[in-house]
């Protein structure tokens, strides 16, 4: 009889070590009219309280000189829909000070936000399709080139390819964490941008670029936009199956959202607990309360 109490622990014990942190719930916030051209990605500055939007404006991969950047209010409000024009196809951005550093298929453009103006230029050797940015603590920016399996690195005034491998499996979105990088994979490309196997999340350290496969390596989606929950855990998206994913450290997934297809590089505002999202195909911005 006294090795029930024990037995009752044990189980216990048992169920507690496959607990995992809780999927967070979300409520429609706003959605914007379909005002944009393919937005790609939406970064926040919090130095002026907006958004920024990268509209790509037709084919992504073409130089043509008419993709543009746009600015947002965090209620959703247009503040500006040509805040900076004569860009080709913008696509991931990210801010390190007054910088905003944004993707554009061959090189990185680096804008002066109080000017407002493009005053650095970064070419990208051999690049054929830049996707993300990211941003360290120290001030180094990554770079994803999903078409070449490459990671460009921005450091000290110099753009370098960083890494190439392709144990990257076409790498897209980007999240610099402690030491490490945290890659959202499209998986490998067979025909156009289709994929017989689809992506997952891996990591690369940031010292000695070491690749690994986030969880067992098991197909998730052709991955996207990748950022924290805060807690230890990712909110991804999934731009092909057009939904907002959670996945765990341990790689884990639940779907938080079904939407539409394109489905791109969102921000989540942690202070605000504001989800916000770019429709790349519906020309549109969708956000979501964080309960």
């Amino acid at each position: 009889m006294k090795t029930l109490p024990l037995l009752s622990l044990m189980l216990s014990l048992l169920l507690t070590s496959f607990v995992t942190t809780a999927s967070p719930i979300l409520v429609p916030a706003w959605q914007t009219d379909k005002v944009f051209q393919n937005p790609e990605s939406v970064v926040y500055d919090a130095k002026r309280n907006q958004l920024y939007v990268s509209n790509v404006n037709g084919d992504g991969m073409v130089i043509d000189g008419n993709g543009y950047i746009s600015t947002l209010s965090l209620e959703g409000k247009l503040l500006e829909l040509h805040w900076l024009d004569g860009l080709n196809a913008p696509k991931g951005m990210a801010i390190v000070g007054d910088i905003l550093y944004v993707a554009d298929i061959n090189e990185v453009l680096a804008i002066d936000l109080e000017q407002q103006l493009i005053v650095k230029r970064y070419p990208a050797p051999n690049a054929a399709f830049l996707n993300d940015v990211a941003a360290g603590e120290d001030g180094s920016v990554y770079i994803s080139d999903m078409i070449v399996n490459t990671i460009y690195r921005i450091k000290e005034g110099q753009l370098t390819s960083w890494l190439i491998d392709p144990q990257l499996e076409y790498p897209n979105g980007l999240l610099v964490e402690d030491d490490q990088l945290i890659v959202a994979t499209w998986g490998n490309i067979t025909d156009g941008l289709n994929t017989e196997i689809p992506g997952h999340l891996k990591t690369v350290s940031l010292t000695t670029q070491h690749i690994k496969s986030m969880g067992d390596g098991g197909s998730i989606g052709n991955l996207d936009g990748i950022e924290s929950d805060g807690n230890g855990d990712y909110l991804v998206t999934d731009w092909v199956a057009g939904k907002l994913l959670f996945i765990s450290s341990q790689a884990l997934v639940s779907t938080l959202i079904v939407l539409e297809q394109g489905s791109a590089d969102h921000t989540v505002l942690l202070k605000q607990k504001l989800i916000i999202i770019p429709m790349m195909l519906s020309d549109k911005i969708v956000a979501y309360h964080i309960k």
